[in-house]
């Protein structure tokens, strides 16, 4: 009765509380980004080597206008040589994309420092995205804890239509279970659907199951992941993982692939989703393919037999970002990038490039249309851009015409034909030295120590600094692209930028912060992006508390891993008594902390609310040590 979840957690030898899992990973995923700081983590906590298979990803920060990028990658290459970790340079490729080529297999776990390594379910390993810090400790030796969720059965029959994709499956998922339906879930496909999706249009399925909240996506591993596996030269890594035939799962859906029709996400939401032919001739400025979530060759492929021999419109720019070398190499020598560029695209950088707001901002009060993940307001570096989301087959058409259009509209669909083989190249990937001890870890200005929790007190005071909406992401909390990317591995650098998007004058309110204050949210609040930065920067200067309606999975760990609170409220309502500068009393928060029932004294307006805190034993542990990197140096020296 077994589920191909359950399959792969007894593989690991996981075990299981009540409450979570407990699993060790077979392998580590970080990138620049969010993993700059998983490495000063390491070095904080004392760790001299790794211990599962683990990798750094050059991806994200690869614009470099200054030095900050470039001091990051130097620090990134000598410490991975030093503490036994691979390296993908610079220039390699996105890096779910290179990890789902090089390094996935069926069975195993990969535990990654961002938010879509669920992208490798689609070769049957199972993918879980965590905050930096869990991710640490996971390379330091030491089990990783997953809030134990509930299998989602998704059950796919029928064939998709022609100019309909795996992105516009997805989609509709997200139309009908939304950014939050996949809260403390796992999603699982099966059925004779399933036959007829390549491993990459499986991939952009768990790709984009990251925006439903989910904790993972997975699909079997069967002879279309062994058919992939040999394409990548890795026939041996294949095995078969297929869910019993009564397996059971807590939910069921049933989808039938042959109803479903292209379909866009309109701004500000990837599940503000709609039919193409709903909106169709919406004038576009911009369009972008590529991302972790559609850049691979059968994208590519797509893109350029729509492209051949036709033109982009002059009114529209269409830039393009394959997603790893190897589909860069594919594409020359196929001539899929020669139809690409002689229809007037532009090539990008193979990396995660205008997905994370690192270039191609589009113009102020311009629509782009982009096959990415996410589309919140802002992301795109641009303020009030509109963004879209689609297939590459809809931006392709809607390259023509310069407005979004139903690809279905250019007839036939055309006849794409993929390589049998990928020829296989890792010159790229750097492998750690045997003779560690000799290597100098590289520090420039730039590389600055993390900020440690503290316990939390008994009597925790403050004021209401900022009240939040619902929906409020990482993004909105602590802006990416290529300005904020650069310091990530600097906080005080950041600190001028924390919650910017939600209070632009936030940053004229830090010097004067109280060192203890509260942070109001609505419901799902820190969706999106793992990282950890969004809790971090704002412990640094005193957030204490955040009270929520609810939270996103890895943002509320992230609270825990930090030191900082995390409270639900008992009732809805009692959001919207709270204001900016009310002053808010727990008191005896030891001992109502572990009884779930946290009185919380609002002292401006003379009320008092309720609000839970479901933490485990351990958690709740973790939270009194003032988080989890001194939880776990604490462990570490005792051994």
């Amino acid at each position: 009765m077994q589920n191909v979840f359950h399959k792969i957690l007894k593989n690991n030898k996981a075990e299981f509380t009540n409450d979570e899992v407990i699993l060790y990973p077979d392998q580590i995923l970080t990138q620049d980004a969010t993993g700059t700081v998983v490495y000063l983590q390491l070095e904080a906590m004392g760790i001299k080597k790794v211990k599962p298979f683990s990798i750094m990803y050059i991806d994200h920060n690869t614009l470099q206008v200054g030095n900050e990028n470039q001091d990051d990658h130097k620090y990134l290459q000598s410490l991975s040589q030093k503490i036994g970790a691979h390296i993908s340079k610079a220039g390699n490729g996105i890096c779910h994309s290179v990890h789902l080529e090089t390094f996935s297999k069926p069975g195993q776990v990969v535990v990654g420092s961002d938010s879509h390594t669920p992208t490798a379910g689609g070769a049957g390993m199972l993918g879980i995205g965590a905050g930096g810090l869990d991710v640490a400790v996971a390379m330091a030796g030491e089990a990783f804890y997953l809030p134990r969720p509930r299998v989602v059965g998704i059950r796919l029959e029928g064939e998709l239509g022609p100019w309909v994709s795996a992105k516009d499956v997805i989609l509709y998922i997200l139309q009908q279970l939304t950014v939050k339906g996949g809260y403390g879930k796992v999603i699982e496909y099966f059925g004779p659907g399933i036959k007829k999706l390549s491993v990459y249009d499986r991939a952009t399925i768990c790709n984009l199951g990251a925006e439903m909240g989910a904790t993972s996506s997975v699909f079997p591993s069967d002879e279309i992941t062994l058919e992939f596996l040999k394409s990548v030269g890795r026939e041996y890594d294949w095995r078969e993982l297929v869910a019993d035939s009564d397996a059971h799962y807590d939910e069921l859906y049933d989808i039938n692939l042959s109803n479903i029709e292209p379909l866009i996400a309109l701004p500000h939401s990837p599940d503000n989703v709609v039919k193409v032919s709903e909106v169709k001739g919406i004038p576009l400025a911009q369009i972008a393919i590529g991302s972790c979530t559609n850049s691979s060759m059968r994208d590519m492929a797509v893109v350029a037999e729509v492209l051949k021999d036709r033109r982009v419109a002059q009114s529209t720019d269409l830039v393009i970002t394959p997603g790893t070398r190897r589909v860069l190499t594919m594409m020359i020598e196929t001539g899929a990038l020669k139809n690409i560029v002689d229809a007037g695209a532009r090539i990008l950088e193979v990396a995660c490039g205008p997905c994370n707001g690192v270039g191609q901002s589009p113009a102020s009060g311009s629509n782009s249309l982009r096959t990415y993940n996410r589309n919140y307001k802002g992301r795109s570096g641009t303020a009030d851009a509109n963004v879209y989301l689609a297939s590459p087959e809809t931006a392709a058409a809607s390259a023509l015409t310069g407005c979004i259009t139903d690809p279905r509209g250019l007839g036939k669909y055309p006849q794409i034909s993929l390589p049998e083989f990928y020829p296989v190249n890792i010159n790229m990937i750097i492998k750690p030295v045997k003779t560690s001890e000799v290597v100098e870890v590289i520090k420039g200005p730039n590389i600055k120590p993390v900020p440690i929790g503290k316990p939390v007190p008994d009597c925790i005071e403050g004021t209401v600094e900022l009240k939040a909406g619902d929906n409020v992401s990482t993004d909105d909390i602590l802006p990416g692209g290529a300005k904020m990317l650069a310091l990530r591995s600097n906080v005080p650098g950041c600190v001028p930028h924390v919650f910017s998007r939600i209070d632009p004058e936030f940053k004229n309110k830090v010097q004067n912060l109280s060192s203890s204050w509260f942070v109001i949210g609505g419901e799902n609040y820190g969706q999106g992006s793992s990282r950890e930065h969004a809790v971090m920067v704002p412990m640094s200067i005193g957030m204490r508390v955040v009270i929520a309606k609810s939270f996103a999975r890895i943002y509320r760990q992230n609270l825990t891993n930090y030191g900082v609170v995390p409270l639900i409220f008992t009732k809805s309502a009692d959001y919207d008594l709270i204001e900016l500068c009310d002053e808010l009393i727990i008191e005896r928060f030891h001992e109502q902390i572990k009884n779930n029932h946290i009185e919380v004294y609002n002292k401006t307006k003379d009320f008092s609310f309720t609000t839970s805190c479901s933490l485990t034993n351990r958690e709740l542990v973790i939270l009194f040590h003032g988080g989890l990197m001194n939880y776990t140096k604490t462990k570490l020296e005792a051994k």
